[in-house]
């Protein structure tokens, strides 16, 4: 396999070679770096807690021999590793100034209490929605950016892509499709 994390399933970090702990932490780094600055937007945060996850990971690696279990527990590890910081930062706020920290300072913390994590989640969703953008076909991405990215109208889309409001629509409508698929096969329900 090339992927350095399946040997965590293999046997104990511990008993890696230096130079395979080091590729085992950087394949984690780079695959929880975009998730983790994306939610924090700021880097000294998001290195402190991928070497906090990194740490849960390896002290205590679940017994699953599916590597995708073993990606989704990962996820799930980081996620919650990024609700504790959003927590702490929440209770420390009064302390800090207001501007150095990237909160959604719309949400009323004292009326829902699973404020935090409803706002982690979201990013999630719109960061896997962002990359199943990415994996479409151009022409399905560009429409999909202009109506929801900049607010365009079918008409204005239509004019810009010089085409009409109907195919417009149809391929709008395939692209919200595909990407209904992807999102439910991934997260469910």
């Amino acid at each position: 396999m090339d992927d350095k994390l399946s040997l965590l399933l293999q046997c104990r970090f511990d008993a890696l070679t230096h130079e395979a702990q080091r590729e085992v932490y950087i394949q984690f780094y780079q695959d929880v770096y975009g998730i983790v600055i994306y939610m924090t937007n700021d880097h000294a945060a998001a290195e402190d807690i991928i070497q906090e996850s990194f740490l849960k990971v390896i002290r205590h690696v679940p017994e699953i021999t599916n590597e995708q279990s073993f990606r989704g527990w990962i996820r799930v590890i980081v996620k919650n590793t990024i609700y504790s910081y959003l927590r702490k930062i929440k209770k420390n706020r009064n302390d800090i100034d207001s501007d150095s920290v990237y909160i959604n300072n719309t949400i009323d913390y004292a009326t829902e209490p699973d404020s935090i994590s409803k706002e982690v989640e979201l990013k999630m969703m719109e960061e896997e929605i962002s990359s199943y953008l990415l994996k479409m076909k151009p022409e399905y991405r560009a429409i999909v950016e202009l109506r929801w990215k900049h607010g365009l109208s079918y008409k204005e889309i239509a004019e810009q892509l010089d085409t009409t409001d109907q195919i417009i629509k149809h391929k709008l409508h395939r692209a919200r499709d595909s990407i209904r698929k992807r999102f439910t096969k991934d997260w469910g329900e």
